[in-house]
């Protein structure tokens, strides 16, 4: 059941929290792709147990983090319904308004992860200054025109560009050191 969005509504990335448990059967990202919903969550490679075996499993980096985009009017309902679905609010903004992230970061952020064949995520409170390498921008490649910093590890042969979601998190994307342009 898919749900036509009109032109007076307003489409936002809407920051959602899914309060199942991490075992649950149909965390909230899996029901809402089932009602046709767009949708984002970063994901992860973990092994699992699975009827006493140990199973490799695509699992949600951060387990109540994740991106809707829809309108308020199509979303609303299915947050009424659901009690383990909640919109995630901002302090200090008017009462009752959900956090949003902007078109532009999302899509480009989405895109940074879907180009990394194994996306590293960082909360804002893991990566220290020390961590921030020089600032570039990468020309050519899949990632043309990103700028960023790079990662700085200790003796790495790779280099890792930064690429952040402003407030919730940082992925760092291997790049080819043959695309990087120090600024």
């Amino acid at each position: 059941m898919k749900n036509e969005i009109t032109d007076n509504e307003s489409v936002h990335w809407f920051v959602m929290r899914d309060l199942k448990r991490l075992n649950a059967k149909l965390p909230a990202y899996k029901q809402l792709k089932e009602m046709d919903f767009e949708l984002f969550t970063p994901m992860k490679w973990q092994l699992v147990s699975k009827g006493g075996k140990q199973v490799r499993m695509e699992v949600p980096y951060i387990q109540d983090l994740l991106f809707v985009h829809s309108t308020r009017e199509r979303l609303d309902p299915v947050v009424g319904k659901t009690p383990t679905l909640q919109y995630r609010y901002q302090h200090g903004k008017s009462y009752r308004e959900p956090m949003t992230v902007r078109e532009a970061d999302m899509e480009r952020f989405m895109y940074a992860v879907n180009q990394a064949d194994t996306p590293r995520y960082y909360a804002p409170d893991e990566l220290t200054p020390a961590m921030y390498g020089r600032k570039v921008r990468i020309v050519g490649g899949a990632l043309d025109n990103y700028e960023g910093y790079l990662l700085a590890v200790r003796g790495g042969r790779t280099k890792h560009l930064l690429v952040e979601l402003p407030g919730f998190l940082t992925v760092s994307v291997e790049i080819s050191p043959e695309y990087i342009q120090l600024l």
